[in-house]
């Protein structure tokens, strides 16, 4: 396979080559997800989206979302809200946390972020936009990154009217998730809108929206002019896929999916850090939406789901997964015997 152009995102202190970013997920990226993400060689993390009302207020569960570790840098954390000073408080706090960039959300399609005004609702209140995110910028001495969508839909669509707009509030880096905000997470993203941006910035851009494989990656640098991609839903279940992309994107070699091994053990260290970092039993109950993921494929595995996702104990999900691995053990041996 040949080797592919070296592209260079310069942030803050940081330089990122071929850069595979994880994309901030609401109730997904927490500081365990993150930290897996991390050690499988995501470039940039991003935490879940956090209210600027809600930051400025101290609300706990906000604060919660900021946490970090070291070893996770650099990270993003993303506010998002629909009043310029709160915005401006809530980055404040943000650059005095120890963030590495403060990223802007303009791109949420949910209807109840819509509907408060913020996220994508502010694609169709551009000055308002602008004003925001100059006044972001000029508070905070970190990067100040935005995640965007093309438009609110496709008949309104104003990416380069945004793009250029947002270049000249100083911005350091802009993400655009290649949908428009009625699509949700439906149809196709249409990547063609990078070059068409990189033609009139001379920003940083990160292309976000159907980077599922290492295949897609290569694909996104080979045709677009991107910066960086980003990966989310992609990721969900299967943090193995950022090392994936980036030996593929390096020529080393191509990664098969990970081993059975791999998989525990990543899943029993996800585990460990959702309970270390939110305690017991929350951590172990917020841990049963990623058991899907870990398991997904393996034969039987939808039995041993129902039963992890009921367990009440450390122990007991380690005894149904040493059931599980002995059922798959003799699943393997019963088929290399037969004829």
């Amino acid at each position: 396979m040949k080797k592919f152009k070296l592209t260079k995102m310069l942030l803050g202190k940081y330089t990122i080559d071929n850069g595979v970013l994880l994309a901030p997920m609401e109730s997904i990226t927490d500081l365990p997800f993150r930290v897996i993400c991390k050690k499988m060689g995501a470039d940039i993390v991003y935490t879940e989206f956090i209210a600027s009302e809600a930051l400025i207020r101290d609300v706990q569960r906000s604060l919660n979302k900021m946490e970090y570790r070291e070893d996770e840098r650099p990270i993003a954390v993303q506010i998002f809200g629909s009043k310029t000073e709160s915005m401006v408080e809530s980055a404040k706090i943000v650059e005095e946390s120890g963030a590495d960039f403060v990223d802007i959300n303009y791109g949420c399609w949910v209807k109840k972020v819509v509907n408060n005004y913020a996220g994508a609702a502010l694609l169709k209140d551009l000055s308002l936009m602008e004003e925001m995110t100059s006044e972001v910028v000029k508070a905070v001495n970190i990067p100040v990154t935005v995640k965007t969508r093309l438009g609110w839909d496709e008949r309104s669509i104003n990416i380069l009217e945004v793009a250029k707009m947002l270049e000249n509030t100083g911005i350091s880096a802009l993400t655009i998730h290649c949908r428009t905000r009625d699509m949700a997470m439906r149809g196709n993203a249409d990547w063609s809108w990078i070059n068409k941006v990189k033609e009139i910035v001379k920003l940083p851009i990160i292309l976000n929206g159907d980077v599922r494989t290492p295949q897609d990656a290569k694909r996104a640098f080979d045709q677009t002019n991107c910066d960086a991609v980003m990966i989310g839903r992609a990721a969900v279940g299967n943090p193995f896929l950022f090392k994936q992309v980036k030996a593929f994107l390096k020529n080393e070699e191509i990664i098969g999916e990970p081993t059975l091994e791999e998989r525990i053990e990543t899943m029993f260290l996800h585990l460990d850090l959702n309970i270390e970092s939110k305690g017991f039993p929350r951590g172990l109950y917020e841990f049963r939406k990623h058991y899907t993921g870990y398991l997904k494929g393996l034969h039987n595995c939808s039995q041993y789901r129902q039963r992890l996702v009921v367990a009440m104990s450390v122990d007991e999900v380690h005894s149904i997964i040493d059931e599980f691995l002995k059922e798959l053990k003799v699943y393997e041996d019963t088929k290399n015997i037969l004829p």
